[in-house]
């Protein structure tokens, strides 16, 4: 068995890799374009690259965006539903919210389509009691309608499981026997938690992503086995972990915003290791723009997320907040008469006018080029790279000629643009959620960010910016930086005095067990095991829940009750004795601790900064001789002043005016907004 390990993130535009030696210290990066009529093309021709045989390969972690896109795009499977009879429409009726802010226009069409959802008798209350037996032979002639009508997965859903799961596990067994394939997706075994529509839109999302995952991870494992990799195939979670490729593709829920949380995982270690725990994480690749707060060194989590309207998503993951604006952005002027810029994208097919793909359409990336950011010659996966004529005539043409403007003013309106909705994605996680950006740093990653991050940063009042050694790659190493990580939640939604502490410490027990039995699935070599509970509680009357760590075994409602209140009046400053606290839910995680990464390896170069060539570059309405310098030449420890435009195959750094860079011991640019200060 070799020693190397990778880290695998398909992007919208190019798939990033990243192959690490542990013992040898050594590593070496790659980035091929993404093939978008199947990824694992890209996967593969990455891997090629690598310094050793696909087969001596220690471990392959993978980030992908498939479920998210599948989702979002609607390319997913045809589904169909069996509930509790009169339940038929929940995954419509949904919450009291609407498409759009103002006026009561806007549709919304449900993953799953109403003729293919189909109810049986049954009821379970919420305390769990059955109140009316399960019809197994209507569940039985409904798998059979649904088959007849094509539907490719099925969703079992019913009231009340999260409570007593005893009728949908029957309906399962029933299911198995009968229904042509895997793809069954009961509601409680996903997510075990209180309120209906939440439960099964989670359960609607697993079947609708479902054959496309699965599909997709079995080509993969073929194409991997030929090479002779005979090991566990290992996924990014959205929460930050990892799992085998047979999980995922059982639950490939958990797989959603996978390639954006192993960023978030990476930009917290790169960030806690450079001195700060409080980073506002900035990805910008070719097509979106992923947005993420660390707080004390971890990223947040959120348990709900809506990836579409009508659609949110109950499963533990890193909150990040995603905009179509990244460096494929295409810019165009609207019928209004208003310069736009994204979400379309000219992605990694034909990619922006410079790229020299076929592309006619410009883009921020184009935009860059004119005003002399960027030179993407040195791009990879760039071949033929267009000049500026051709991208000037192309920003003319689309943009210049519609508000009058000269091409380079028309190119700087398109980054102005283009920077304010980036602003404004990070006021939304920040400001917006009480935080207050002056107190984070800036951690600017993608192939996109580190063009964008001093001028963001400026707007924002952040006083200075993080950029890492391979900010192109980073979402590739947050892959080998991330553990295995199994999630578990049980809802009880009882008076927190009404719970007896040994059932309550049973429940913590058996997730326990079940994440251990997990890790040990996996069969990945891991370190330890680290078990962390915690409960969702809420005072009565109330609709929101918040989150505490407990302790199991000897869980005691004094304790948690104490805790409760404690969090409680820090976060609102009030306090609420006399209300009466209500348990909601149980929640367990369970982490296999993978071996660490020294990320010392990533260290700046062994020479110091030479200034090779120049080349003018606008800021700010003028046109300034600016020095270009190679990323590798900077050793740790060198400093530059802006204006300075430092280039590496994965990405272009730009240093404004006025702003100061430093090379720290990991080789990360800690750039300085304010030196003088």
């Amino acid at each position: 068995m070799g020693t190397w390990q990778v880290g695998v993130d398909v992007g919208g535009t190019n798939t990033d890799l990243l192959f690490l030696d542990h013992d040898s210290g050594r590593f070496n990066v790659a980035k091929v374009p993404t093939t978008p009529h199947d990824q694992s093309d890209a996967v593969m021709n990455g891997l090629g690259t690598g310094e050793c045989e696909i087969a001596d390969l220690l471990a392959i972690v993978h980030g992908t965006t498939i479920a998210t896109n599948a989702v979002l795009e609607r390319k997913g499977s045809r589904c169909g539903l069996i509930t509790t009879r009169g339940f038929r429409d929940v995954l419509e009726l949904g919450r009291r919210t609407r498409p759009n802010n103002y006026g009561l226009i806007g549709t919304f069409e449900a993953l799953i389509d109403r003729e293919l959802r189909f109810e049986v008798s049954e009821r379970i209350d919420a305390r769990g009691r059955i109140v009316q037996p399960l019809n197994e032979a209507e569940v039985t002639a409904a798998l059979k309608k649904l088959s007849e009508a094509g539907a490719e997965t099925v969703v079992i859903h019913f009231l009340h499981a999260y409570a007593n799961p005893e009728h949908e596990s029957r309906a399962a067994e029933i299911a198995r026997n009968q229904w042509p394939n895997e793809y069954i997706s009961v509601s409680s075994e996903i997510l075990r938690e209180v309120r209906e529509f939440e439960r099964g839109t989670t359960a609607a999302v697993n079947a609708f992503v479902q054959p496309v995952v699965a599909s997709y991870l079995n080509r993969l494992l073929t194409r991997l086995q030929v090479s002779r990799y005979d090991r566990e195939l290992l996924v990014m979670q959205g929460n930050g972990g990892t799992l085998n490729a047979s999980a995922a593709a059982r639950q490939p829920v958990h797989t959603v915003m996978s390639g954006p949380a192993a960023g978030a995982v990476a930009a917290a270690r790169i960030g806690a290791q450079a001195g700060f725990e409080n980073l506002i994480a900035c990805d910008m690749g070719g097509t979106s723009f992923d947005v993420s707060l660390i707080l004390g060194g971890a990223p947040a989590l959120s348990a709900e997320k809506d990836l579409a309207y009508g659609v949110p998503v109950h499963v533990p993951m890193v909150d990040i907040h995603t905009i179509g604006a990244g460096g494929g952005s295409i810019a165009r002027v609207d019928a209004a008469g208003l310069l736009r810029v994204g979400p379309e994208s000219a992605g990694a097919e034909p990619g922006p006018v410079c790229y020299g793909r076929g592309g006619e359409r410009p883009t921020v990336t184009d935009a860059n080029l004119l005003l002399g950011r960027v030179d993407p010659s040195g791009f990879a996966g760039v071949g033929d790279a267009s000049g500026t004529e051709k991208v000037a005539n192309a920003v003319g043409v689309t943009v210049g000629a519609a508000l009058s403007l000269s091409p380079v003013d028309a190119a700087a309106a398109v980054l102005a643009v283009a920077g304010n909705q980036l602003a404004s994605a990070i006021r939304l996680v920040s400001i917006e959620q009480g935080h207050d950006p002056r107190d984070f740093v800036l951690f600017a990653f993608g192939g996109a960010g580190p063009l964008h991050a001093v001028e963001l940063a400026r707007e924002l009042g952040i006083p200075k910016v993080l950029v890492p050694r391979f900010p192109g790659i980073t979402s590739a190493l947050g892959c080998l930086l991330s553990n295995l990580r199994h999630d578990y939640v049980h809802s009880l939604w009882r008076p927190l005095a009404e719970i007896d502490p040994l059932d309550a410490d049973a429940i913590l027990a058996e997730q326990a067990d079940r994440g251990r039995r997990a890790i040990a699935s996996d069969a990945v070599p891991i370190e330890g095991i680290k078990v962390i509970h915690e409960a969702d509680l809420m005072y009565r009357g109330q609709s929101h829940v918040f989150r505490v760590p407990v302790q199991s075994p000897a869980f005691t409602i004094d304790d948690v009750n104490a805790v409760f209140a404690e969090h409680y009046a820090k976060r609102f400053e009030i306090g609420l004795s006399e209300m009466t606290p209500v348990l909601a839910s149980l929640r367990t995680t369970v982490v296999g601790q993978r071996a660490d990464v020294d990320l010392a390896m990533f260290g700046g170069g062994e020479t110091e900064a030479t200034r090779e060539t120049r080349r003018q570059v606008y800021f700010d309405g003028d046109w300034l001789d600016t020095p270009v310098v190679a990323r590798q030449s900077l050793s740790t420890g060198a400093t530059i002043d802006g204006p300075v435009i430092i280039e590496q195959p994965d990405t272009t750094c730009v240093i404004n005016p006025g702003a100061r860079a430093t090379v720290d011991s990991a080789g990360n640019l800690l750039i300085d907004l304010d030196p003088t200060t």
